[in-house]
């Protein structure tokens, strides 16, 4: 009878689980695994995205690639525009990377992943002023740029990307931004009069229809149905934003010198090797030519737009492919800040623009009321430089749609001090930069001065290269690197 008993009372148990367990699954609360017998998802195999709640406590690439892409999503959380109630906003700087974008290069051999850059409105990412910004966009025909920009589209509008092309999610990125941007600057701070003028923006942008578009899109989530005849781009044959002082024979050494390095790190990792290997084998192309066309670049296209990676006769690109390219980047990422080279090369690539920066700030600290809002539109290449010359190595590389923001505050309290903040991607990282870590030991207040960024950009960043000079020309013809 009591053997009877227990059993009664185990067979209850079993009941009750398995009643927990199906309520459970049907409120979502834990997964449910729909895998067929190779692993993968019948209801989702060209869908490669992953779900991340929190960040995982190691570096993880699946983790870090999604934060490159930058997936628009709900409205972010972000510091800009925070100060004291005494302090007054008197002119922003900002920075932004192109959004995301269709590939520059095509896996050899494979078909090229479909993306359709004409912008819809019922397609996702989706942003309430898409079809305004369209609508704004086709009246900016003939619009007068600075050539060669005033022969680009204002808008992409190809159903099958072109290579390099802005894409929708691109274009919703930078909506966001300006958005967010207008809320803090505009409405709250009045930055900008209701009737600004031409010469309150400075506008400059590379000449790539991406760079271009991103900064059209950010300026309308901004400035929402301006007057195109007060908006004048100004075009940056340079990535680096060097305009006339490009010329710099140092810094190329410290580049070459730095590629190098790359070069002996990708040789020591055996495993990047084999996974070249492998994918060369299954493209039917050599494993030279393979690596030549990085094949991460359209890679993270098909990443990003949970596309599935391309498949031939002899297999299919993988997962773990992707995620063994993609750690060897954050190891390189690591191994570069240790090293100082990249260091050397961005001291003198990003001199140029911040110097440009300051000399604006400080007109501004003037009085002067031209140029209160400035946008540059740039690569990964610029923002990347000029991220490591202000001492923020530990800064992720910068995703689509990343935006680097100086702002400049006046202590109404003093009208005389001026203070500066910088914030990336909406994280105020004033106090990490290199050149106000040790005010901030020594002073309360949540800005820094803006007298410590414009010696940092006149004197110190030629110190920090351990060299005599004195100045950028000097800094950049020294003898004996």
């Amino acid at each position: 009878m009591l053997f009877r008993n227990r059993f009664l009372l185990l067979l209850a148990l079993a009941a009750l689980l398995a009643f927990l367990s199906l309520s459970l699954q049907f409120f979502h609360l834990i997964p449910v695994s729909t895998a067929n017998k190779n692993g993968v998802s019948s209801k989702s195999r060209k869908r490669i995205m992953p779900d991340p709640v929190t960040e995982p406590p190691v570096t993880d690439p699946v983790y870090e690639a999604l934060l490159y892409c930058n997936i628009p999503s709900v409205a972010e959380r972000s510091m800009e525009g925070h100060a004291p109630h005494h302090f007054k906003l008197v002119s922003v700087n900002v920075f932004i990377r192109h959004g995301d974008r269709y590939p520059l290069y095509v896996i050899p051999k494979t078909k090229r992943p479909e993306i359709d850059c004409t912008l819809v409105a019922n397609r996702k990412p989706y942003h309430p002023k898409l079809e305004a910004f369209v609508s704004h966009m086709s009246k900016g025909s003939g619009t007068s740029f600075e050539s060669p920009l005033n022969s680009l589209p204002l808008y992409p509008n190809h159903p099958l990307c072109e290579m390099g092309e802005l894409t929708q999610t691109g274009v919703v990125q930078h909506l966001q931004n300006g958005q967010l941007l207008r809320d803090i600057y505009l409405k709250k701070h009045k930055l900008l009069p209701n009737d600004w003028s031409t010469d309150q923006l400075y506008l400059e942008t590379t000449g790539k229809s991406r760079t271009l578009q991103s900064g059209l899109a950010l300026l309308y989530g901004f400035l929402p149905d301006f007057d195109w005849k007060k908006i004048y781009f100004r075009h940056q044959p340079s990535a680096l934003f060097c305009s006339g002082n490009c010329y710099c024979p140092v810094r190329n050494q410290y580049l070459e010198k730095e590629q190098r390095r790359q070069y002996l790190l990708r040789l020591k990792n055996s495993q990047l090797e084999r996974t070249y290997g492998e994918m060369a084998k299954i493209v039917d192309v050599p494993t030279r030519q393979l690596r030549a066309a990085n094949p991460v670049d359209s890679m993270l296209c098909h990443f990003c737009h949970n596309v599935s990676f391309p498949c031939t006769r002899n297999g299919c690109i993988g997962m773990e492919h992707f995620k063994v390219i993609k750690t060897h980047q954050i190891e390189d990422e690591r191994e570069r800040r240790e090293k100082k080279l990249y260091l050397g090369y961005s001291l003198l690539g990003a001199h140029p623009i911040l110097n440009q920066t300051v000399n604006r700030l400080q007109r501004a600290a003037e009085g002067r009321k031209e140029e209160i809002f400035a946008l540059y539109s740039a690569h990964d290449v610029t923002l990347s430089p000029v991220l490591s010359a202000l001492g923020l190595s530990e800064a992720r590389f910068p995703r689509f749609a990343a935006r680097l923001i100086f702002e400049l505050w006046q202590d109404r309290e003093k009208p005389s001090e001026h203070s500066v903040r910088i914030l990336y991607n909406g994280v105020d990282v004033t106090f990490h930069t290199s050149f106000c870590q040790d005010h901030h030991k020594r002073s309360p207040k949540p800005m820094c001065p803006l007298e410590n960024l414009v010696r940092f950009v006149k004197r110190d960043m030629f110190v920090a290269l351990g060299s005599s000079s004195t100045n950028y020309y000097d800094a950049c013809h020294r003898e004996g690197f």
